[in-house]
């Protein structure tokens, strides 16, 4: 409790400065927790060389691993942005690029699945396609501080995103296909093996969620892949990839295997343009291929 009013204490001190100034505070801290945190960066030093092969140069590595950093308090600076903000504020500068795909599968009132990775500023991506485009209903993973867990919902939610907890979180989703509605969720992530299926990502094995594929199938829901570009960090362009269909045939297993493998495809071919804006720091391959991370 202690930690959640000092952390609302400096909060609301950086909120009497200019947006520039407050910017300015969390790259601040981006690099110092890269000078900080040996752990994570020896991570992504292990990450970036398994996925090349070895093909990537310790000066690419340094760079990468910063940009990772700022990355990621950036997305926390987007947390308490979006605590203030007001859907207009926010849609200003940002702008949507194929968002026609969206609007053509809801002419056809069919249910919509949203997939992402944790690629550039996805707590801007997710908060502006619920408030601009459809309301998504999407998993939450609770945080071990009750204050900041109610501190991080309140953040999303106001912009028609219904959280729902990751325990039972199928059936939510579920639900919200059924009425024909849209989920949204974060598949590039290392997770159990006894909730994933084993895909190729960048040529190695890795573990992810069927969950898309399997919704998409059942509930006869239309997969779209979405990325947040920016070249400042100040005006953002989110791009919507095609839709993505699951196949209906007797082999329900090489069916979601196919599709979800399609997802990590996409995704992959995301990541290779532009490795600065995915999330290194995350043990992708711990699964599979623990050794590298000893």
């Amino acid at each position: 409790m202690i930690l959640y009013y000092f952390f609302r204490t400096v909060e609301a001190i950086l909120f009497l400065l200019p947006r520039s100034m407050r910017k300015g505070f969390f790259i601040g801290l981006s690099k110092l927790a890269y000078l900080l945190d040996r752990k994570h960066r020896a991570v992504v030093r292990q990450n970036l060389l398994f996925a090349y092969d070895g093909n990537v140069d310790a000066q690419q590595i340094v760079a990468i691993a910063r940009a990772c950093y700022r990355n990621l308090l950036l997305n926390f600076f987007q947390v308490l942005e979006n605590r203030r903000l007001t859907p207009e504020a926010q849609a200003k500068y940002i702008t949507f690029e194929n968002r026609e795909y969206v609007e053509n599968m809801q002419k056809e009132s069919r249910p919509i699945i949203i997939v992402a990775g944790h690629y550039g500023n996805w707590e801007l991506g997710a908060t502006a396609i619920a408030a601009n485009i459809l309301p998504l209903t999407s998993i939450h993973k609770p945080l071990n501080n009750p204050f900041f867990n109610r501190y991080l919902l309140e953040s999303r939610s106001r912009f028609r995103m219904n959280m729902v907890s990751k325990e039972g979180a199928i059936k939510h989703l579920a639900r919200t296909l059924k009425n024909g509605g849209a989920v949204s969720l974060m598949i590039d992530q290392n997770i159990n093996p006894k909730e994933s299926i084993i895909v190729d990502f960048f040529g190695k094995e890795v573990t992810q969620t069927s969950a898309p594929a399997f919704l998409a199938r059942k509930f006869n829901a239309v997969i779209i892949p979405v990325f947040i570009d920016s070249e400042d960090d100040e005006h953002y362009t989110i791009r919507f990839d095609p839709p993505m269909e699951v196949a209906h045939t007797d082999d329900v297993k090489a069916d979601i295997l196919k599709a979800t493998q399609a997802e990590s495809d996409v995704i992959e071919a995301h990541v290779r343009n532009h490795p600065e804006r995915w999330f290194w720091c995350h043990r992708r391959w711990k699964t599979k291929h623990p050794e590298i991370y000893s």
